[in-house]
Parts: C-alpha cells; structure tokens; sequence
C-alpha cells in the first residue's frame, strides 16, 4: 500500500504548511500529493505551486469538480501541468452534488450522471490520445456545440499540443453503487470519501470486476495524539460539515453513503441539526466509532495496529489528511 498527502482545498487562505509538507511527504518516499476545490481556490493552481517546488511526487487532483471546466478545458490542465512537471499528473475527477453544481457554477446537475460522467471521460480521453479532432454525439458534453442557440460554425478540433502522456491515469470520486461500478470500467482508479477496512461489504459488489492495476485511494485524517477522543474531534468536524452542509435534505450524496455504510439514524440526525443551524451539536452528534473506522488517529502503537486492518484489503493508495510532519513521518515509518 503506497501513501499520498492529502492538501485538500484553502479555507479563509493558502496554508504556509502546505509545499513544506508536499516537499517532507516527497523526501520520505510519498507516491503523491493532493489537492482539491469545493467553492474558493481551485484544484489545477496549487498543485501547480506544489510541482514548481518538488521533483519527484505525484500530481493529483481529488477532485477536480466536472461542472467547473467543459472536459476540454480540463484535458487542457491536465496536459499542461503534466508536461511542466515531468508526467506526474494523476486526473481525479468528481461531479459533486447539485447545491453546488446550481449554486456556484450554474449549471443544471445532470438527471443521468452515470451519462454525463461517462460522456465527461470520454472527451478527456480523446483528448489526451490525441488520435483525431474531438468530437462527441453525447447528451451533456456534444462537441461541436449544435445547440440552437448556437451558429452552427463549431468545428471539431484536434490539440495543438502533444500530450505528453495519452495514458495519463484518470481517477473518479464517485460514491453510488452504479457509479463505483461504472469507475471500474472507464477509470484508472476510484477516490473514496469514506472508506472502512471493516466493512469489506460496503464496496464489494462494486469493485468485483475492477481490473488488475486499477487504483482504490481513500482519503483518510490520520493524527499522532495521546488522546483518541481529542483527535478525533476535527474528523468529526469534517464529517458534520460534509453530512450537514454538503447537500440538500433531500439529495445529499454523503449523509446517504454514511447511511449506507451502518449509520442511517445518525446521518439522517446530523443532517436536521446542522439545517437547523446548531453546527456544534452536528458535529457532537457524530459517533465517533464511525469517525475512528475511517481514520487513522491516537498513538503510534495504535496506528501501527489499525494500519494492518488498511493493508489487508483493495486499497492501493492511503492519502493522509495529515497535518504536521510529524504524523506524516510516523506512517512513513510504520508502512515501511
């Protein structure tokens, strides 16, 4: 099992810690580094910062959301960075949910995103193959545009530039049954939000027919703390925040995978509290058997003891939430 740091995206601003750790993650073997973009700094322009800076690590987006760029102007990132840094780009790719599709970029979310992602692959695909001009019949991304709003003048072009790798790996987060399913087959890898190395059964229908070689890289909090509990506290920060607030009461993809994964009654309670604006109570409300089984946190021993549990089943890429240097050369260390 190979490791990557996980950066994820600004808060109020850039974090000083962030190249440091993306430049330590790279001097103790890290395969990879990962940043990422809700609705304030974007994925492509910090990784870029970040390969400016270090020589060898991997390059990933998790996720660059799909409703941001047509899939052209992503290929376009994508082969440009990969160019600059040497072929170390890995394309993570994400639809996000419709609060965020229709609220910050205006966009309707698509009613067949199986459709629209496939679609999405696709023309990234042609693109980095560079085998002809691009074109594509498809419902949510036709090119040329045909529209009736449109002159009628559009033509299928072909890149100027040479990709420098037609194979660059192309990773989905997706979180549906029917969407991991369909990652296998389109994708070089699968980006889990959760992942529990106890509950194998969750994601075992969809991963069944995932080929040899194809990645599954979970995010995961890891801390080195004397106290569990105290440590556990912004995993569950992030899980209230992304249960609560990351979607609507009606279609929320994160509370309905915790649900999925044990946790109904609880998803659906942090859900009300964090509407109803009582955050703190949100955040309490998380079980913290939940938080712990999908995060590394308490003392070196411990760590080194749940690590195993992480080795023994699909997962091919840990990339740790981690957030001093200290805790990233500890698991450095204890996955030898």
């Amino acid at each position: 099992m190979r490791l990557g740091l996980a950066l994820g995206y600004w808060g109020r601003g850039p974090s000083p810690d962030h190249v440091p750790l993306a430049q330590e993650a790279e001097r103790l073997g890290y395969r990879s580094v990962w940043t990422a973009e809700s609705w304030g700094s974007d994925v492509f322009t910090p990784l870029t910062w970040i390969a400016a800076r270090t020589s060898t690590i991997g390059l990933g987006t998790a996720v660059a959301q799909m409703a941001a760029r047509s899939p052209t102007t992503t290929a376009m990132h994508a082969l440009t960075l990969d160019h600059l840094s040497g072929g170390r780009v890995m394309l993570g790719l994400g639809l996000s949910g419709p609060q965020v599709v229709e609220g910050w970029y205006g966009r309707p979310f698509p009613k067949s995103p199986l459709t629209a992602t496939r679609e999405y692959v696709e023309v990234v695909r042609q693109v980095l193959r560079r085998e002809g001009p691009v074109a594509s019949a498809g419902r949510f991304h036709p090119l040329p545009y045909r529209g009736p709003d449109g002159t009628g003048l559009g033509k299928a072009l072909k890149p100027i530039t040479h990709p420098l790798r037609s194979d660059l790996p192309i990773l989905l987060g997706a979180e549906g049954p029917k969407n991991i399913a369909q990652t296998t087959r389109i994708a070089d890898g699968w980006l889990p939000l959760y992942w529990s190395p106890t509950r194998p059964e969750v994601y075992e229908a969809s991963l069944a027919d995932a080929p040899e070689g194809f990645l599954v890289a979970p995010m995961a909090q890891v801390r080195v703390c004397d106290d569990v509990a105290e440590g556990l506290l912004p995993v569950k920060t992030m899980l209230g925040f992304y249960i609560g607030g990351m979607g609507h009461a009606a279609r929320n993809f994160h509370a309905d995978l915790m649900a999925r994964m044990g946790y109904e009654e609880e998803a659906r309670r942090i859900q009300r509290l964090f509407l109803e604006g009582r955050r703190e109570e949100a955040v309490l409300a998380v079980p913290d058997a939940f938080a712990d089984e999908i995060s590394l946190v308490g003392p070196r021993e411990r760590i080194a003891e749940r690590l195993e549990l992480w080795r023994k089943g699909p997962v091919t890429d840990l990339l740790a939430l981690a957030p001093d240097a200290h805790t990233l050369r500890v698991l450095a260390e204890l996955n030898g």
